[in-house]
């Protein structure tokens, strides 16, 4: 919390040294299992119904969306009221709870628009992008499909990765949302099928800088994987010092914090910083009229954190086991502030 302050007075301090700046909130959220009730016979989201394990009533689903309602109402506003024009989603059923969650009360005057697209996952979780339609205007929009290598995993498939092309206050920017893999059945195994996914999105992305050397691009998503981890700094090739990150590479603000101990889910008493933002190197030349990365911070208030017992200041999670523990998430979000010197 100390830390946001201090980079919030700092970037105060900042934009009024000059001229007047404009600012942009992108974000990431891993909303934690945001099903609907309703049973969909392709997918295992049996336990999401009235009738499952959990007894997922729609009290609880409504509850579900006014604690995440809540966050997303509030990240970044101390920097701009706006909040993030761009929000990647992970963990999300279909597009129902995703305009559920847009329409809702606190949220409903930033009229969010969806971008969705349903993939194969076991679970039925999908990614999704909520993007403020008067600054954002998406031209073109995929899923890319990631192949599993053999014995990486046992499920057959995983999220597709979203892949969005699109207008940002005049400037065209490419973004993918992901949700990599999980370490289930052990971190060493399910490694390959992180690597494999971090290809995706290289291979991708590469195709677009041969095109356009210059050109912007954010990776976003809970990548299962730390900022130290093979499949970012060897796959992709991501740096966290600005100064060694090249043109084809990818800058990453998250290993300095993730060296300082800090993280966005903890788990047997270690910190793990899965949900990331990483940038192409264009996002790194600050410019008179265009965007470029200012800083990059945890959403992480103490409304959102156990507050008690042994696992006081971990993510206050929506589930323990299959009782409703009524918190946001198992995961707090993360944001990047894009600033760029307002128009006389």
């Amino acid at each position: 919390m100390r830390m946001i302050a201090v980079l919030v007075l700092l970037l105060m301090v900042y934009l009024a040294a000059d001229k007047p700046y404009q600012v942009c909130i992108v974000a990431f959220y891993n909303l934690e299992n945001l099903y609907d009730t309703v049973d969909n016979a392709l997918v295992n989201d049996d336990e999401f119904t009235p009738a499952g394990a959990k007894k997922y009533t729609s009290a609880i689903y409504r509850d579900k969306l006014q604690k995440l309602a809540t966050v997303i109402s509030r990240i970044g506003r101390d920097i701009s009221p706006d909040g993030p024009v761009l929000l990647g989603v992970a963990e999300i059923e279909n597009d129902t709870v995703l305009q559920d969650l847009v329409q809702h009360p606190l949220l409903h005057a930033r009229r969010y628009q969806v971008i969705h697209f349903d993939s194969k996952d076991a679970r039925g979780v999908d990614v999704g992008l909520l993007y403020q339609a008067v600054y954002f205007r998406p031209v073109y929009a995929a899923r890319l499909f990631v192949a599993l290598p053999g014995n990486s995993k046992e499920a057959a498939y995983t999220r597709d990765i979203l892949y969005v092309k699109g207008w940002l206050s005049g400037e065209m920017i490419h973004l993918y949302v992901n949700h990599w893999p999980s370490r289930r059945g052990g971190q060493e195994r399910s490694a390959p099928a992180r690597a494999a996914a971090a290809s995706v999105c290289r291979d991708h992305a590469r195709n677009i800088l041969h095109s356009d050397p210059h050109a912007k691009i954010i990776l976003m998503g809970d990548l299962n994987d730390d900022p130290d981890s093979p499949s970012i700094v060897q796959v992709l090739g991501a740096k966290g010092n600005k100064e060694e990150v090249t043109p084809a590479a990818w800058f990453n603000p998250w290993l300095e914090p993730y060296q300082k101990g800090l993280g966005t889910l903890a788990n047997r008493d270690s910190w793990g910083l899965f949900d990331q933002i990483l940038l192409s190197h264009a996002w790194l030349n600050p410019g008179d009229s265009s965007y470029f990365f200012h800083h990059a911070a945890i959403f992480a208030e103490p409304f959102m954190k156990e507050d008690r017992g042994r696992f006081r200041g971990y993510p206050m999670r929506t589930w323990d086991g299959n009782l409703y523990r009524g918190g946001y998430s198992d995961h707090f979000p993360t944001f990047v502030v894009l600033a760029k010197k307002a128009r006389n």
